[in-house]
């Protein structure tokens, strides 16, 4: 009986971080870019990353840009990704492209490139 608790407990514990491992890691994606331009639609940024809505010739895809601490390294201010502008995304799209997510390995906005993973290319 103990064994079985201990069991239960170790599982019931890792499970969780294992979901987030695989949420916030690259195991979602393809392994390979795409070339995304549209215009944000809808912000959120924060914790865990940022998500921008971005319409794409008329069809929504869900952008994950980086953490707070990311994107200010990538150079980006406050007000920067906003509704109306336009953003051309690089990055990994989810395995099922039906799911329109891509995580941002890149993005332009006008001639500016923020880099939010250096080490991808």
């Amino acid at each position: 009986m103990r064994l079985l608790f201990s069991t239960v407990l170790a599982l019931g514990l890792t499970a969780p971080m294992v979901g987030a491992l695989a949420h916030h890691g690259w195991s979602w994606t393809t392994g390979g870019n795409i070339d995304l331009t549209g215009i944000i639609k809808a912000v959120s940024l924060g914790n865990p990353h940022g998500i921008l809505k971005i319409d794409v010739e008329g069809e929504e895809w869900t952008a994950e840009v980086g953490q707070p601490w990311r994107n200010e390294r990538a150079g980006l201010k406050d007000g920067d990704l906003a509704e109306g502008v336009e953003i051309r995304v690089i990055g990994e799209p989810a395995a099922d492209l039906s799911k329109k997510l891509v995580k941002a390995e890149r993005f332009f906005l006008g001639t500016r490139e923020y880099i939010l993973y250096p080490n991808r290319d």
